[in-house]
């Protein structure tokens, strides 16, 4: 028979600590008197946890305003410089590495081509390290004071593994790559920093879902269209990661059956006419008029110039406004079986292509989503474009340690633990979409 898990001072501290750091970290700064309220502590609790929190300094005075007939009130912010972090996102391109405080201020970036050797574990984890060591070098910042390393990458995460998170990346030649242990070796970064790695598409949704197109929404979806394409679905809010978070493989759900050959080596997957690597194939299929040696972000330019030409003088290439179109069209049929699976309230296209399709389809993409999903779950959906731009998933890759520290009730890793992701414990595995950019 289990033994049933009994809560203990320590875990009842830690949670306040965690709640008055989300609180103030969302909608500081805030006063200890709106404090309570807001996070639902007595005023004797949150007296005890802004004085721990003060001590270690995690937190900082904001100013002071006015209160109704009584003293002025003292506001109180999360301190930006009491910790750091590192998100990382591995790209279809470039691995980008960016250094942030707190507050998700950039303070030092770093970006390597893939090149030729494309996803090559060695090179993929060996471009991983020279970031982190450019970005500390840049800043000056002492390696002890960072909070964790964040990294999104495509494929499906598997936890269950003692070494850490593990990663099955059937498209990008990616066997089961023990990868945290792999960085954890590497990047040789002090035995406190945590290492979380998540599936792409739902670094995008969390940085969506905080900071940008998705906040305030409950039920929500973040799609990532990029060379693939990939899906975050959140249902219960998005705080530190909602009721459920997670991605899904959305991308290589059948919209064709003997459709055409998807890279996963299936046939008719949503990828196959969606993803800007099909756009590009149908394009040549086509005939369209390329730059030599061109890489994916300038072929895709090259098919929107030719389908929207700013010359008016030009006509529009019939060949790139049907591969558009159709693009369009299974786009929509897509997200109408996320309409229909998950009633979101909110539907939100990001990911580098999706940024760049997204002002030629998305009148499109919207009729076509209406028409094939179920009447009622269509008409209290929204769909509109990512507000973060190309940056997204290093932001929110960055958003995985900080979501950690938020559970731990702002404690930093301890030396030789293993930090587990945000709101989980053991086995997990995330289904990504293939989070491709």
């Amino acid at each position: 028979m289990a033994t049933p898990h009994t809560r203990t001072v320590r875990d009842l501290r830690r949670d306040n600590r965690g709640t008055v750091l989300r609180r103030l970290y969302f909608d500081g700064p805030m006063s200890r008197q709106a404090l309570g309220p807001a996070t639902g502590l007595s005023s004797g609790s949150i007296s005890n946890v802004v004085t721990d929190l003060l001590a270690d300094g995690l937190l900082e005075d904001a100013g002071v305003v006015d209160s109704d007939g009584g003293r002025p009130r003292t506001l109180l912010r999360i301190a930006p410089a009491s910790g750091h972090l590192i998100g990382v996102d591995v790209g279809e391109t470039r691995i980008r590495v960016a250094l942030f405080d707190l507050a998700l201020r950039e303070l030092a970036r770093a970006e390597h081509p893939l090149g030729a050797g494309g996803y090559d574990v060695g090179r993929v984890v060996g471009h991983i390290g020279a970031g982190v060591a450019a970005v500390l070098r840049e800043s000056g910042l002492d390696p002890r004071r960072l909070l964790g390393v964040g990294v999104g990458v495509p494929g499906i995460v598997d936890r269950g593994s003692p070494e850490g998170a593990v990663v099955h990346g059937q498209t990008i030649g990616w066997d089961a790559v023990p990868l945290e242990s792999l960085l954890r070796d590497s990047l040789q970064l002090p035995p406190g920093v945590g290492y979380f790695i998540e599936n792409g598409a739902k670094t995008l949704g969390q940085a969506e879902m905080w900071f940008g197109g998705g906040r305030g929404a409950v039920d929500a979806v973040v799609v990532l269209v990029g060379s693939g394409v990939g899906a975050c679905v959140v249902s219960g809010g998005a705080l530190c990661g909602g009721a459920y978070s997670g991605a899904a493989e959305w991308g290589h759900t059948t919209v064709h059956v003997r459709g055409r050959r998807c890279r996963c080596g299936a046939l008719g997957c949503l990828e196959a006419y969606t993803g800007a690597e099909a756009l590009l194939r149908r394009w040549r299929e086509a005939g369209g008029d390329l730059p030599p040696e061109p890489s994916e972000e300038e072929a895709l330019s090259a098919l929107l110039a030719a389908a929207h030409p700013r010359d008016e003088g030009v006509a529009a290439s019939p060949a790139a406004l049907e591969v558009l179109g159709e693009c369009a069209e299974y786009l929509g049929a897509g997200l109408s079986d996320l309409i229909n699976l998950y009633t979101p309230e909110r539907i939100l296209i990001g990911g580098w292509a999706g940024q760049r399709l997204g002002p030629h389809i998305l009148e499109s993409v919207r009729r076509h989503a209406t028409a094939y999903a179920l009447r009622h779950p269509a008409e209290r959906v929204t769909i509109e474009l990512g507000s973060l731009g190309p940056d997204a998933v290093t932001v929110g890759a960055a958003t995985l340690p900080l979501a950690g520290f938020f559970a731990r009730g702002g404690r930093r890793t301890a030396a030789g633990e293993r930090a587990a992701p945000a709101g989980k414990a053991g086995r997990h595995t995330s289904a990504p979409g293939l989070a491709t950019r």
